[in-house]
C-alpha cells in the first residue's frame, strides 16, 4: 500500500516540479543569472525545492517498503534494491542543496542528477529481477521493470531519438512502476 500511494503522489509532484517550477530556473553555465532568477522568484523556487524534497522522501518510503515486500524472496537483493533507491535519493538531495546554496549551477546539478539516475536505473533492474524471480509476483511485471531499467539509459543519457520513441520510452518507464504499484495495492494481502 505504501509503495502504491507514495509512487502515485510522487509522480504528480515530480511532474509539477520538473515541468512547471524548476523549468523556470534553467540557465546552464550561468550561476549569476540563476542567482538573479532565484532572487526574483524566491517563492516559486522554494516550492520547487520543497516539492523535490517531498518526492525524495517518498522515494525513500518506496525503497523501504519494497524491502519489506522483497525480503521473503531474498533478503540480500531486497537490501540492494533499497540501497540503490536510497543512493538515488541521496544523490539528488546533495545536488538540490548544492543548487539551493548556489554552490553549483543548473548544468552541474543536471550532472549530479544524471549520476543519481544511474542508481535509479540499477534499482529498477534489481527490482525487476527480484520481482521476476520471487515466485509470488507476476513475472510479466519483472520483465517490464527490467526493460524499463534499460529505457532510463536512453532517456537520461540524452541519446538522440525521435520524439515518438522518446514518448514511448517515457510511457514504459511510468507504466512499469505504476503497474507494480497498482498490483501491490490490489494484492497486498496475498504477499508473504
Amino acid at each position: 500500500m505504501a509503495v502504491g500511494v507514495a509512487f502515485i503522489i510522487s509522480v504528480f509532484i515530480v511532474t509539477l516540479v520538473d515541468d512547471f517550477l524548476l523549468a523556470n530556473f534553467v540557465v546552464p553555465g550561468d550561476t549569476a543569472t540563476l542567482a538573479r532568477d532565484i532572487e526574483a522568484n524566491k517563492k516559486l523556487f522554494v516550492f520547487a525545492v520543497i516539492g523535490y524534497l517531498l518526492v525524495l522522501a517518498l522515494d525513500s518510503i518506496i525503497g523501504l517498503a519494497l524491502y519489506v515486500v522483497l525480503k521473503p524472496f531474498n533478503k540480500n537483493l531486497a537490501s540492494v534494491t533499497v540501497g540503490l533507491r536510497l543512493l538515488y535519493a541521496c544523490s539528488l538531495i546533495i545536488g538540490l542543496f548544492a543548487l539551493v546554496f548556489q554552490i553549483i549551477d543548473v548544468y552541474d546539478y543536471e550532472s549530479i542528477k544524471l549520476f543519481g539516475y544511474i542508481f535509479f536505473g540499477l534499482h529498477i533492474l534489481v527490482l525487476g529481477y527480484s520481482v521476476f524471480k520471487s515466485g509470488y509476483m507476476p513475472k510479466s511485471l519483472g520483465i517490464l521493470l527490467i526493460f524499463a531499467s534499460f529505457t532510463y539509459v536512453v532517456f537520461f543519457v540524452d541519446i538522440h531519438v525521435p520524439k515518438t520513441i522518446k514518448a514511448s520510452i517515457m510511457v514504459i518507464m511510468a507504466l512499469a512502476e505504476l503497474l507494480l504499484s497498482i498490483w501491490l495495492v490490489a494484492k497486498r494481502k496475498k504477499l508473504p
